[in-house]
């Protein structure tokens, strides 16, 4: 029987080559493994016809849209995870339920061999290799575009000698992944830094300088996740797709970044997210009013951490999963409702309520009513600032200046 290699297929010119690629360089028979994680597009049973057309001894369709939303997006929500405090974690979101899928691909089909189309110069190997390492630890994994150094045109001149059903155009200057959560966009002319986006790039959101009415929503949460939209429930799944359609057409969720690589090179990337900037725009917002301040302090490092590890492929870590832990408890009272008006490319909130609000009216009013005692004030500043002013003076009796 022949070694089986099970691909992670997107479709696209670089995995349908790699099928033929790799039975050519190794014997093997190929299943390609596609993942639909609401990324739009061509039909999902087109792109599973064009796997067995390049060659693949079977090809799988995986609908993990609503897995997607709700075991990777709602995570990623409830932990405001914004890598380099921008970066919604749009791709690195979707490799580990791409993973989780390839792995269960392996096992049925009795594959010894993972492949992707992955460069080696990206964040992407790292996220399915070491994925697969911590699914499926004796499974080796091969990249054709790294390893076999498949250049795009020994990939375009291999197409079209072996006449595989892919329409693919030289001059496209884009690298672009998309899913629900958002859309990336890379290479071609936005490889110069000065060089502005054009709007020819945006697939997900409307040109924002362009007048148009407002759009006012109301999220309403429970425990940091979002059940209904103006008043009607909603899946995480419908939330994001709402408000992608809505927050887009305003605008909301361009990004344009210079970001670090787990490899160590910096990269310019221009995302658009609508929904996710807005669902975290809100969730955020509830937080500040319904979370103590010392836990949400120490929230504000845990979401780095956690952004970080997703970013660096470490989804399936021990503290990735400890920190699950505490992000759950820190959002057990993220509960309420948050008003936003979205326009001119911002996702602002006029107004938030819930009943596990910490925000006290008569504490925090300056008027008649006032029940906040100011006069406890002075005693409180002199033990607060009693460690530092002890050390200033003892600094200006040793002869140095105070503060220096």
């Amino acid at each position: 029987m022949k070694e089986r290699v099970v691909l992670a297929y997107s479709g696209g010119l670089d995995t349908s080559v790699a099928i033929g690629w790799i039975k050519e360089e190794t014997g093997a028979e190929v299943i390609a493994v596609a993942a639909d994680v609401g990324q739009g597009g061509e039909d999902m049973d087109v792109i599973r016809e064009r796997a067995l057309a390049c060659g693949a001894v079977e090809a799988e369709v995986a609908d993990a849209k609503d897995e997607f939303a709700e075991e990777y997006c709602l995570p990623a929500l409830k932990a405001n995870a914004l890598y380099m405090d921008r970066y919604p974690l749009v791709s690195a979101l979707s490799r580990p339920v791409i993973v989780k899928h390839l792995a269960v691909a392996a096992k049925k089909h009795g594959a010894t061999i993972l492949a992707h189309g992955c460069t080696g110069k990206g964040n992407d190997q790292v996220r399915f290799e070491v994925g697969i390492a911590n699914l499926i630890p004796d499974m080796k994994c091969i990249a054709p575009v790294r390893d076999y150094a498949m250049t795009r045109d020994k990939a375009i001149e291999f197409a079209e000698r072996n006449n595989l059903p892919i329409e693919q155009n030289k001059k496209n200057p884009y690298s672009i992944d998309a899913n629900v959560w958002g859309r990336a966009i890379e290479t071609g002319f936005l490889e110069d830094i000065w060089n502005g986006p054009i709007e020819d790039i945006y697939a997900y959101t409307a040109d924002p300088s362009v007048a148009r009415e407002p759009d006012e929503v109301v999220v309403a949460f429970h425990a940091g996740v979002p059940v209904s939209i103006d008043g009607r429930p909603v899946t995480m799944l419908q939330a994001i797709q709402e408000l992608n359609l809505r927050a887009g057409a305003q605008g909301v969720g361009r990004l344009d970044m210079v970001e670090d690589r787990l490899v160590g090179i910096k990269s310019r990337e221009v995302y658009e997210a609508p929904g996710a900037i807005a669902l975290l725009t809100a969730r955020e917002e509830l937080q500040n009013v319904t979370v103590e301040r010392e836990l949400a302090r120490f929230g504000r490092g845990v979401s780095q951490r956690w952004s970080e590890l997703v970013y660096d492929g470490l989804w399936f870590s021990p503290l990735k999963r400890a920190l699950d832990g505490f992000v759950d408890e820190l959002n057990s009272s993220v509960t309420g409702e948050v008003r936003m008006t979205l326009h001119g490319g911002r996702a602002t909130v006029t107004g938030r309520r819930s009943d596990e609000s910490l925000y006290d009216f008569n504490l925090a009013t300056y008027d008649t009513g006032d029940q906040y005692d100011q006069t406890k004030a002075k005693g409180f500043i002199d033990i607060f600032g009693m460690s530092s002013a002890l050390a200033a003076r003892r600094d200006l009796q040793q002869g140095r200046e105070a503060g220096k």
